[in-house]
């Protein structure tokens, strides 16, 4: 049985830092990714990784300020995020599954995710 469990969230002022943990177990995942959701918009790519971590994926709006990273021996993939900024507020969910690789920025081409932590940034 697939597990994804996201952990690391929580409420931190503009301009700091969290460091989210996404925990796996059942399965062996190639690509990971991250997403966001706030209150009512849609749910957002926010950064993929592949297995070796040689391939990285951002949206624009994260890139110089979250790094994603995993450590396979840990079955564990981190989105280590700085210089947060209000905007960045939603609910975090880490994907795995992807069934496209050239579709890794769209939530339906995953098949297993999270139950998701809230991200809470604080002007």
């Amino acid at each position: 049985q697939v597990r994804l469990v996201e952990s690391g969230g929580g409420l931190v002022q503009s301009g700091g830092s969290l460091r989210l943990s996404c925990a796996t177990s059942g399965g062996i995942f190639v690509y990971m990714g991250w997403f966001r959701q706030a209150p009512g918009k849609d749910r957002e790519f926010v950064a993929a990784i592949n297995w070796s971590g040689s391939d990285k994926k951002y949206v624009d709006s994260v890139k110089g300020r979250f790094a994603v990273s995993r450590d396979n021996a840990k079955s564990t993939m981190y989105l280590q995020m700085n210089s947060l900024k209000p905007e960045d507020t939603a609910l975090y969910y880490c994907a795995a599954g992807l069934t496209l690789y050239e579709r890794f920025g769209q939530p339906n081409e995953y098949n297993y995710w999270g139950q998701g932590t809230q991200v809470t940034v604080s002007s």
